[in-house]
C-alpha cells in the first residue's frame, strides 16, 4: 500500500508494531514493580499454618524494599509512557477518518477487541472483589459489619476507600486519556493493578485502606479509556454491538470473581483475591502489542504519520484531502466545562443519572448482597454460589442487549434496560428479607440487578464514548464511569455513618429511583447513535452540516438536522 500526502510528526521506530516513547524505562519500571510485589509474598505465605491470618504482624525488610521498588517502578513506567509533544498541524492536507469507518473487520480489529475484553474483565474484577473480601476481612480484623454488629471500625471503610479511588481515577484518567493518549492511560492503569495486589499481604487494616484506594484509582481509570479507544477504532457499522458485547463482560468478571471466591477463599483466605492482581496485571501488559493508539486522537493532535501507521494496520485506505472530518470539532473546547455547556449539558445529565443508578445498584445492592445472604442464613460458599449461578443465568441476555443496542436503537435500548432493571429492584423492595424464602424466585430476581446492571454499565460507557466529541471523549466516558462510582461512595458513606443499614430492600430502592429518572432524561435529551459515524453525531449536536466542498458549516435554521456525508 502506498501512503500519499505530507506527513506531520515522525513515524514510530517500527510502523508495523506497537512501540513505546521510552521502552527501556517502561520495561525496567514494570520489572521493578513486579519484583516489589513478589517481595511481599513471603509475608502472605508465612501465615499458611494460621489460615493466612496476618493481623498484627510487623512489616519486615523484604516488604519495605518491595515498597521502594514499587514506587520507583511506577515513576519509571509513567515516564516510559509519556508521548512526544503534539505538533502543529500543517495546513496543506489532512487525513480522512471516514476511511476507518468504511473498513471491514479484520484480524487486527479482532485482536484489539479480545485484548480490550480482557482489559475490561481484569478492570471490573477489582471493585467486584470488594463484596467478596468484606466478610473475611471483617472477621480477621474484628470490624463492624452485618455479620458482626458489635465490632470495631466499620468494615465499610474498605469499599469506601476503594470506590472513592475509582471516582477520582475516572476523572483523572479521563483527563489523561485526552491529554497523553488512550493507550498510555490504559497501560498505566495496568501497572497500578500489579502494584496494588500487595493489598493481599498487608497485615493492618489501615494499609489495606491505602492500597485499596490506590487500586481504585487504576480501576476507575481503565474502563472509560478502554471504551473511548473502542469507539474510535471500530468501524461505525460494528461499533455499537461490539462495544456492548465486550462491556457485557462486566457480568463475566462477576462470574469469575464469585467462582474464585467459592473455590479459593475457604483454603487461601480472602487475601488471595487481591493477590490475583499480579498475574492478571502482568497478562494485560504482555498483551499490549495489540493495543494501538486511537487514530482519531493522533489526527486531532497533529500526529498524522503515526495515524497513518495505525490506519494501515486496520486495513483503512489512507486518503488526504483539504478538509478532514474532525474539523467538525473546531468549536469544541478541551476541558471538563465543555461537557456541561451547550449543547452537551443534557447528555451530561443523562450520563450522570444512569451512572448514579449503576453505582447505587453495584455498590449498594451488589456489594452487600453476599453479606446479606449470609446474614439470612446462607454460608459464605453458598451465597457466592447463588450469585455466580444467577449471573450465569443472565449471561445470555448480554447478547440480546448487544443486538438491541447495535441493530435496533441505542437510545431506546437504554430506556428499556433502565425500566426493566428498576422493576426488578422494586420487587426486592416489596418482598424484603422474605425474598430468600423461595430459592427459584431469588435466582430469577437476582439476574437483572447483577447481569442487567452490568449491561446498563456497558451501554452507558458505549453511549458516552459515542455521544461526546473526540476532543473530550475520554472525559465524557470518565464522567460516566465516575458517576457510576459516585453513587457507591454515597451509599457506603451512609453505611459507615451508621444511618443506612445495608438491607436488601433499602439498597434496592436506592438503585431503582435514579434508574427511573435516567430513563426519563434519556427520553428528553438523548441522541441516537445507532450505526452512525462519530463525526455525524457531533455535527447533529452542534447543528452543523457538511458543505459539498467538505467543510462543516452551521445549519440554515433551527429546524435543520445534521446531514450525513
Amino acid at each position: 500500500m502506498t501512503l500519499t500526502g505530507p506527513a506531520s510528526g515522525r513515524l514510530p521506530a517500527r510502523t508495523g508494531s506497537i512501540t513505546f516513547p521510552h521502552a527501556a524505562a517502561f520495561w525496567l519500571g514494570t520489572a521493578a514493580v513486579t519484583v516489589g510485589v513478589l517481595l511481599h509474598l513471603p509475608m502472605y505465605l508465612s501465615g499458611s499454618d494460621m489460615g493466612y491470618l496476618l493481623v498484627g504482624m510487623p512489616i519486615d525488610r523484604p516488604m519495605m524494599a518491595g515498597m521502594a521498588l514499587i514506587v520507583a517502578g511506577l515513576a519509571a513506567t509513567a515516564y516510559g509512557l509519556l508521548p512526544p509533544l503534539s505538533r502543529q498541524r500543517p495546513e496543506a492536507a489532512f487525513l480522512r477518518v471516514k476511511t476507518l469507518d468504511d473498513a471491514a473487520l479484520s484480524r487486527a480489529h479482532l485482536g484489539l477487541l479480545l485484548v480490550l475484553a480482557a482489559a475490561v474483565t481484569i478492570d471490573v474484577m477489582k471493585p467486584v472483589t470488594l463484596g467478596f473480601v468484606v466478610p473475611g476481612m471483617g472477621k480477621e480484623y474484628g470490624l463492624q459489619s452485618a455479620l458482626n454488629p458489635t465490632g470495631g471500625l466499620p468494615v465499610a471503610l474498605l469499599p469506601l476507600a476503594g470506590i472513592t479511588g475509582t471516582v477520582l481515577g475516572s476523572l483523572v484518567w479521563g483527563w489523561l486519556g485526552d491529554r497523553i493518549g488512550r493507550r498510555p492511560a490504559i497501560l498505566l492503569a495496568g501497572i497500578i493493578f500489579i502494584a496494588t495486589s500487595i493489598c493481599g499481604s498487608m497485615p493492618s487494616f489501615s494499609l489495606n485502606l491505602l492500597m485499596c484506594f490506590i487500586m481504585g484509582l487504576g480501576a476507575g481509570g481503565m474502563l472509560p479509556i478502554t471504551f473511548a479507544l473502542m469507539a474510535e477504532a471500530v468501524p461505525a457499522r460494528h461499533r455499537g454491538w461490539l462495544m456492548v458485547l465486550i462491556g457485557g463482560d462486566v457480568a463475566g468478571a462477576y462470574i469469575l470473581v464469585s467462582w474464585l471466591a467459592a473455590e479459593l477463599t475457604p483454603t487461601y483466605s480472602w487475601r488471595i483475591l487481591w493477590l490475583l492482581g499480579l498475574p492478571t496485571g502482568v497478562l494485560l501488559l504482555l498483551l499490549n502489542r495489540w493495543i494501538p493508539e486511537s487514530p482519531r486522537y493522533l489526527i486531532q493532535n497533529g500526529r498524522d504519520a503515526e495515524a497513518r501507521a495505525v490506519l494501515s494496520r486496520y486495513g483503512a485506505t489512507v486518503v488526504v484531502e483539504q478538509h478532514h472530518e474532525l474539523t467538525v470539532e473546531e468549536g469544541v473546547r478541551s476541558g471538563w466545562g465543555q461537557l456541561f455547556a451547550k449543547p452537551f449539558g443534557g447528555l451530561a445529565l443523562v450520563v450522570g443519572l444512569f451512572g448514579l443508578g449503576v453505582g447505587l445498584v453495584t455498590f449498594g445492592f451488589q456489594l452487600w448482597i453476599p453479606s446479606n445472604l449470609q446474614k439470612l442464613g446462607f454460608s459464605e460458599v453458598t451465597s457466592a454460589t447463588i450469585l455466580r449461578d444467577s449471573a450465569l443465568l443472565g449471561l445470555p441476555a448480554t447478547f440480546v442487549i448487544a443486538w438491541l443496542y447495535g441493530f435496533w436503537s441505542s437510545r431506546k435500548t437504554m430506556i428499556l434496560l433502565a425500566l426493566v432493571t428498576a422493576g426488578s429492584l422494586l420487587c426486592f423492595v416489596v418482598l424484603g428479607d422474605a425474598v430468600v424464602e423461595n430459592r427459584t424466585r431469588l435466582y430469577l430476581l437476582l439476574i437483572l440487578p447483577i447481569t442487567g446492571i452490568s449491561s446498563i454499565l456497558a451501554v452507558l460507557l458505549a453511549y458516552a464514548s459515542e455521544s461526546f466529541p473526540t476532543r473530550v471523549r475520554s472525559r465524557g466516558a470518565g464522567l460516566a464511569a465516575g458517576a457510576s462510582k459516585l453513587g457507591g461512595v454515597g451509599v457506603i458513606a451512609l453505611v459507615v455513618a451508621g444511618t443506612a443499614p445495608p438491607s436488601i430492600a433499602s439498597t434496592a430502592l436506592l438503585g431503582a429511583v435514579p434508574l427511573l429518572l435516567a430513563a426519563l432524561a434519556m427520553a428528553v435529551y438523548g441522541v441516537e447513535t445507532h450505526r452512525r459515524r462519530l463525526e455525524d453525531i457531533t455535527a447533529e449536536e452542534l447543528r452543523l452540516h457538511r458543505a459539498p466542498e467538505g467543510r462543516w458549516v452551521a445549519a440554515a435554521s433551527q429546524g435543520d438536522s445534521a446531514e450525513s456525508p
